[in-house]
């Protein structure tokens, strides 16, 4: 099964795809209206307009240092997924993409690292929680998270992971719990990003470690910009080894020549039988 991710509205309806992902809410803030014909995907807690709009939002380490993207650490800026008020849109958001798709795509789910977040509200809150450890608090929160969109979503609930399956590790950076949060995933999504592919020993590494790792049943994305479509193919080609599907990341093109090239490949590969001896 192939599937793009795209700003794009007219490409979620290639044929070459099976699945549409469209986004409707990005890392950057910007928004769009959900379509009714693709899979629409939330960025949750990535808001670059969120957090110039109102910096109090931003979440802190023990130091006071903000998760943004002015420090080499961070590509975007975080909200704090504590923050209630922040939520209520986001779950607001979630409500219209489900109205327009039964099926949602949650992205950007999570505490930005495992030193985040000591915000005055996250303090008090862990304070008052029923939780001595904090790590078992943030994943707490995150599952919650969860669960109120999930029950707001009727069809397939999609969920972005960082692509680090190591064990204990998404669990302390980001507060998933990936045991908790199953009951209410029907599908995790793992992008495995590079700009060339030219080797992928790391990617089948990964991949193979999600499948270890995962009993709900997951996808591969992989970035399609500007990369070369014989090192794409190839990628692709290890990927589906491992998915559930392969999704391509913004190049609906370079992707739908990837498919299409790999396809005509395998109905060149065809062979019906021997071959007649005395021909």
């Amino acid at each position: 099964m192939y599937g793009v991710v795209t700003r794009n509205e007219e490409e979620v309806r290639w044929p070459e795809f099976d699945r549409g992902f469209y986004e409707v809410k990005d890392v950057t803030g910007r928004s769009a209206e959900p379509i009714d014909d693709g899979v629409n995907m939330v960025s949750c807690f990535g808001d670059n307009a969120a957090s110039d709009a109102d910096p109090s939002l931003v979440p802190v380490d023990d130091l006071g240092r903000p998760a943004t993207r002015d420090r080499s650490y961070f590509d975007w800026d975080y909200v704090c997924p504590s923050r209630m008020d922040y939520r209520e849109g986001l779950l607001e958001v979630i409500d219209d993409c489900a109205a327009a798709n039964e099926d949602v795509r949650l992205d950007d789910v999570g505490f930005p690292r495992a030193e985040y977040c000591h915000c005055g509200i996250c303090e008090r809150s862990f304070e008052e929680s029923e939780y001595d450890d904090r790590f078992e608090w943030r994943a707490s929160v995150i599952t919650e998270f969860v669960a109120e969109a999930a029950d707001r979503i009727p069809g397939r609930v999609y969920l972005t992971l960082y692509p680090d399956p190591y064990p204990g590790h998404l669990y302390e950076r980001a507060g998933i719990d990936l045991e908790a949060i199953s009951e209410y995933v029907d599908e995790f999504v793992v992008p495995l990003y590079d700009t060339a592919y030219g080797t992928t020993y790391w990617l089948e590494t990964i991949a193979r470690g999600f499948e270890s790792a995962l009993d709900t049943p997951f996808s591969i994305e992989l970035y399609a910009v500007n990369v070369d479509v014989d090192d794409l193919i190839h990628a692709l080609e290890v990927a589906g080894a491992y998915g559930n599907g392969v999704f391509f990341g913004y190049d609906a093109s370079n992707a739908r020549a990837a498919i299409r090239r790999k396809r005509a490949d395998e109905r060149e590969g065809v062979t019906h039988g021997e071959p007649d001896s005395q021909s």
